[in-house]
């Protein structure tokens, strides 16, 4: 398995492992997941206007935990038999115990993630979050909040892992930006602790 770390970014801790997940097994999630997972569409508010949210999102976890951000809070539906199989491969790797996965489907160009970080109280000090992307492959944007010529993007490839932990949330935003190409759809699947 590839593992690249970014190296080269200070008060960070990134590492990106390009075949986390083998393609065949990749498509297989892709598709169980496009069909199966109840997506939702939250409405969300920036600068007082309310927009539809330019992606789907659904919460599962293995307890009852919400999870609340931009002014949305999401209850979780139970781990599916997949999602525990990933998550399961992910503990055995970073020796982490996942609580919750959010999952984001990305159904073209359009749909996008604005600037930010996961930097949520429930996730405490330090949160480790594991992002597995299936599916159409995007570019994820890094900035440093206050050294604004540190910049970064990197392409998030079908069946990769993007691990961020300890002061990355702190001192970086990151986003999927919107792109005028046609592509097609990418399910990115954000493993986190939540307290």
């Amino acid at each position: 398995m590839q593992n690249l770390i970014l190296q080269n970014l200070p008060d960070c801790d990134i590492s990106y492992f390009s075949d986390f997940i083998t393609q065949e097994k990749a498509n297989i999630f892709f598709e169980r997941f496009k069909k199966t997972i109840p997506w939702q569409q939250d409405d969300i508010k920036v600068f007082g206007k309310i927009y539809a949210q330019p992606r789907l999102t659904a919460l599962f976890a293995g307890n009852k935990n919400s999870y609340s951000y931009s002014n949305i809070t999401m209850h979780p539906h139970e781990f599916t038999p997949e999602l525990l199989e990933i998550k399961k491969k992910l503990e055995n790797k970073i020796d982490v115990s996942f609580t919750s996965c959010l999952l984001n489907l990305y159904r073209d160009g359009q749909d996008s993630n604005g600037w930010h970080a996961d930097n949520e109280k429930e996730l405490g000090t330090n949160p480790v979050i594991a992002s597995i992307t299936l599916g159409q492959e995007r570019y994820f944007h890094l900035k440093h909040r206050t050294k604004k010529e540190l910049k970064h993007k990197l392409l998030l490839e079908h069946g990769s892992l993007l691990l961020m932990k300890g002061a990355t949330q702190h001192h970086w935003l990151h986003q999927i930006p919107k792109t005028k190409k046609l592509i097609k759809e990418r399910i990115n699947l954000t493993f986190r602790v939540i307290k």
